[in-house]
């Protein structure tokens, strides 16, 4: 074999290899090494229920995971919008199981599955629109001029 010819294949078989290892880091999700990250995966698997099926409300559950980041027992909800009817809440319940179910196993590092196994997260989801700011007009605060 030629050295040229050589210098090709090892070439080749260099660039075979790195494209299977960028093919399977992108197979991977990418794994979740913080608590921020743990939250931010979870809010971006939200999807709440169409406005047509239900009015906006916030929602709070607790939630532990295992090392390998799926549920352990049973997720619980502890908070829900005090002004939401009956049929908001259970279409809000049923999108909160389906983004859980979306959403695990989540993707833990080896460190942060074994600091967080078993223990509770409450996650709130957030759907209602905050109403605006306004600003407080006090008569001690305005300025006069005289």
């Amino acid at each position: 074999m030629t050295p040229a010819r050589r210098r090709t294949l090892v070439g080749s078989a260099a660039a075979a290899a790195w494209l299977a290892l960028e093919v399977s880091a992108a197979a991977q999700p990418q794994q979740l090494d913080t608590i921020k990250d743990v939250f931010a995966k979870l809010q971006s698997c939200w999807q709440p229920p169409p406005l047509s099926r239900a009015e906006p409300m916030d929602i709070t559950v607790i939630v532990s995971f295992n090392r390998q980041g799926a549920i352990l027992g049973q997720p619980k909800i502890t908070y829900e919008s005090a002004s939401a009817s009956d049929n908001d809440r259970l279409a809000y319940r049923i999108a909160l199981m389906e983004t859980l179910q979306r959403c695990t196993p989540l993707p833990f590092t080896e460190g942060l599955g074994g600091a967080v196994a078993g223990r509770p997260f409450a996650v709130m989801f957030r759907t209602r629109k905050r109403p605006p700011k306004t600003e407080e007009k006090r008569a001690w605060l305005i300025p006069k001029t005289l």
